[in-house]
């Protein structure tokens, strides 16, 4: 269309997983401190994932990206000998997130969506500051030392509850009032055919943290028969490469540059 070029929102289900040995380490990695339930090679899982990829068409608009998942893990008790119910222990968890990734920065459109979030956090009694510098943390690129966009939060492990099932549902909620009023602003917005390539080079950046990076992607793709073209819906649909590209000191490109290098503090 004319302000959205491609979009993807993706539903993932996977009922009865079993745990490789190399998918039981990564999650024991970042359950530090839980020595009750041990993960580990063998055991039942099951996930579901809704997810949303916007990548608008002008660069003057932002990239947006969003999920929310559940997972959930099964084992037989050490001491068992049948697999009753009785005889088994469960344990489910929470992630997602949501974050911008622009191609040219107008900062109170990415302090207005900080500030989306940052009041969601804050009313469900989660840290704010903390799902954010995780977010930064998350979409980096170390091979660029870049990050790959402006963030927003990002959240994974999180106990899953019935509050914590409330802050998952408001971030679904607020996919598009975070950001549709930054679209309204900036859609219209003209731009050079200097800026829309500019805009192809960084979407060369997101694909390249979905390939190399991206947990949820390679988790897809470890699958026995991946459906590989449901785990990379969320590519962009065009995307340049270019050789040593150089970016001229205190141009547009620059002061983007400058936030993806080092994140700033939004809100």
């Amino acid at each position: 269309g004319n302000v959205i070029e491609k979009g993807a929102c993706s539903l993932t289900i996977v009922k009865q997983g079993i745990l490789t040995a190399e998918r039981a380490a990564s999650i024991r990695s970042r359950q530090e401190g839980d020595d009750d339930y041990e993960i580990k090679e063998g055991d039942l899982y099951a996930a579901a994932a809704l997810s949303i990829v916007l990548h608008s068409r002008s660069p003057m608009v932002p990239t947006f990206r969003s999920d929310v998942r559940i997972f959930s893990v099964k084992k037989r008790n050490s001491n068992s000998t049948n697999t009753d119910t009785d005889t088994t222990t469960k344990m489910a968890w929470f992630g997602g997130g949501a974050d911008l990734t622009p191609y040219y920065l107008f900062r109170d459109d990415v302090s207005s969506f900080h500030s989306v979030y940052r009041d969601l956090c804050e009313s469900h009694g989660y840290s704010y500051q903390h799902m954010k510098e995780t977010c930064d943390d998350y979409f980096y690129l170390p091979a660029r030392s870049e990050h790959r966009g402006t963030g927003g939060i990002f959240f994974d492990d999180t106990p899953a509850t019935v509050e914590s099932m409330e802050f998952v549902k408001g971030v679904a909620d607020l996919w598009l009032p975070s950001w549709l009023p930054i679209v309204n602003k900036r859609r219209d917005v003209e731009y050079s055919e200097q800026q829309r390539q500019w805009q192809l080079l960084r979407r060369g950046r997101y694909l390249e943290f979905n390939l190399l990076y991206d947990r949820g992607v390679k988790f897809g793709l470890a699958n026995a028969n991946p459906r590989v073209e449901g785990v990379m819906v969320s590519a962009p649909p065009l995307i340049a490469w270019e050789y040593n590209h150089e970016i001229q000191e205190g141009s547009a490109e620059a002061e983007l540059m400058q936030v993806l290098k080092k994140p700033n503090t939004w809100v």
